[in-house]
C-alpha cells in the first residue's frame, strides 16, 4: 500500500514540474520562441481555436518568429489575434506569412519577466508540498488503522521527503537556468 502511495506521489510530482516547465517556456525571453505563442486565440468561424490548430509557427532566426497558415483566408484573424494577445509583439503580415520581429527587451522587462519565472518556480514548489502533504495524510490514516508498522510508516515519509526533496531540486534548476536564459543579453 505505502508503494502504491509513493508511486502516485512521485507521478503527481512529475506533473506539477511538467505544467510549471509549460509556464515557464511561455515566458517571453530575448530569444523568439514559439511556445510564445501557445497561448495566442484565433477567432476562427466564431471558435476561439489555439494558433497551433491553424498554422505552422517557426523561429528561422533568434529574433524572427514565423506563421504559416494553413488556410491563407485566416492570415488577417492571425495577425489580428497576435497584435491583441498582449504580448508586445508587432506581426508583418506579407500575404503568405506572417512575421513576428521580437524586440530586445530592455533591463526592466528583463527584471519583470525573472520575478515572474520566480513566482512559477515557487507554484511549482507549492504544488509539490501539497502532493507531501496528501500523501503523509494518507501515510498518518493507515497508520491509525492499523495497516503498517511505524517503522514502515516513518520509512514511507521519509520516502516522500525525499520524492519532495528532488522535485524540488529540480525546479530550483529549471528556474536559475530560465533567469539566466532571460538575464542573458
Amino acid at each position: 500500500m505505502k508503494d502504491e502511495i509513493l508511486q502516485e506521489a512521485e507521478l503527481e510530482m512529475e506533473e506539477a514540474v511538467e505544467r510549471m516547465s509549460a509556464a515557464m517556456a511561455k515566458i517571453r525571453t530575448g530569444k523568439a520562441s514559439p511556445a510564445m505563442l501557445d497561448g495566442v486565440k484565433v477567432d476562427y468561424f466564431g471558435a476561439a481555436t489555439p494558433l497551433r490548430q491553424l498554422a505552422n509557427i517557426g523561429a528561422p532566426e533568434p529574433r524572427l518568429l514565423t506563421v504559416s497558415p494553413f488556410d491563407r483566408n485566416t492570415i488577417g484573424d492571425i495577425e489580428k489575434a497576435i497584435r491583441s494577445a498582449d504580448l508586445g509583439l508587432n506581426p508583418v503580415n506579407d500575404g503568405m506569412i506572417i512575421r513576428v520581429p521580437v524586440p530586445e527587451l530592455t533591463e526592466e522587462r528583463r527584471r519583470e519577466m525573472s520575478k515572474m519565472a520566480r513566482e512559477y518556480g515557487e507554484n511549482g514548489k507549492i504544488s509539490v508540498r501539497k502532493v507531501r502533504q496528501q500523501c503523509n495524510d494518507q501515510l498518518k490514516k493507515l497508520d491509525k488503522e492499523s495497516a503498517m508498522s511505524e517503522d514502515d510508516s516513518r520509512a514511507a515519509k521519509d520516502g516522500v521527503q525525499k520524492l519532495t526533496d528532488r522535485f524540488c531540486e529540480e525546479i530550483d534548476k529549471i528556474t536559475k537556468a530560465k533567469e539566466a536564459e532571460i538575464m542573458a543579453i
